[in-house]
């Protein structure tokens, strides 16, 4: 059985990393995704962008709908970029009441809709779950030229960038849920290693080469669990 697969994402699907020598970001040629797509033998177009969040990828979306009904499966992954905030903007005035780039509320609806559009234009919805971000990296990364003093006065402490991105991640869990939508869990498997920290890049964020390794290798899994589901059926 081969399957059709179209992805709309973040920088995470789309392959960033960052590459320490170089000093810069580039585009892993053994992305999941390849790994994926070798792997299994699937027909594959990728939509995702770097720092897309849930709204941008709505829009990217409804401009290809006539294309969804191609694929059998539509990827989704999105609220890494959702829960961040414009950290200039904070460090300048750490007092004031910030909002994330795509607040909660609105990231569930604009996700809800997007899976909604999957199922209307005739693919299968699949949402990923968040790879963890690394809270201490990702700080000293953001923060450069600007006020770390104001920046933890906003935080409180460095770990809730961790915290706030997890609540994130629950919620796409519970949207999975309550949307009925099958969901690949790439988090726990970064969790379940004593030092996860190893998988992530130089700024906190994107999974390195071992990472993507890992993700590729539980989509795998998830793939061929279907599978077999699938022809006992």
């Amino acid at each position: 059985m081969s399957d059709s697969v179209c992805i709309f994402g973040d920088s995470v699907t789309k392959g960033v990393v960052f590459d320490s020598a170089a000093k810069k970001y580039t585009l892993l040629k053994d992305s999941f995704l390849n790994l994926v797509k070798s792997g299994m033998g699937f027909r594959m177009h990728n939509y995702s962008k770097f720092g897309c969040t849930v709204s941008k990828g709505l829009e990217t979306m409804r401009r290809h709908l006539d294309e969804l009904k191609q694929y059998d499966y539509t990827v989704l992954e999105f609220g890494g970029n959702d829960c961040d905030y414009k950290w200039a903007e904070v460090s300048a005035a750490p007092e004031k009441d910030h909002q994330p780039k795509t607040p909660m509320g609105a990231f569930l609806q604009k996700y809800a809709e997007m899976i909604d559009e999957v199922r209307r234009n005739g693919s299968s919805p699949v949402l990923l779950s968040l790879p963890p971000v690394n809270a201490k990296r990702y700080f000293a990364w953001f923060s450069r030229g600007l006020n770390p003093q104001n920046l933890l006065r906003f935080l409180g402490d460095v770990e809730h960038i961790y915290r706030w991105h997890e609540m994130y991640n629950l919620a796409v869990f519970r949207l999975a849920k309550s949307c009925d939508v099958p969901i690949i869990d790439i988090s726990s498997a970064f969790l379940e290693r004593v030092n996860y920290q190893k998988l992530i890049c130089e700024d906190g964020i994107h999974p390195n080469a071992e990472g993507h390794s890992l993700i590729g290798g539980v989509i795998t899994d998830a793939v061929r669990r279907y599978r077999r589901e699938y022809a006992a059926s």
